[in-house]
């Protein structure tokens, strides 16, 4: 059964939503992947000053089920 999830592209502050985009798939697995892709895409240098922080999913019920950060990325 798909499944409705939310990610998004956290900014260089941190706090500031600066992509938000809605998924459905059949698992968290599959939106995870759709996360780091979009997370990667956000981070290539670009006009904006900072690249992107953080991204994360959030499930249909509101709840986060993933979080990455940049850091993690072994920068």
């Amino acid at each position: 059964m798909r499944e409705t999830f939310h990610i998004e592209v956290i900014g260089s502050d941190g706090e500031e939503v600066v992509t938000r985009i809605s998924v459905r798939v059949g698992n968290l697995e599959s939106a995870q992947e759709r996360a780091l892709r979009l997370f990667a895409r956000a981070r290539v240098p670009q006009r904006r000053d900072e690249p992107a922080h953080a991204v994360r999913v959030i499930d249909g019920a509101g709840r986060e089920v993933f979080h990455r950060t940049r850091f993690e990325e072994g920068d």
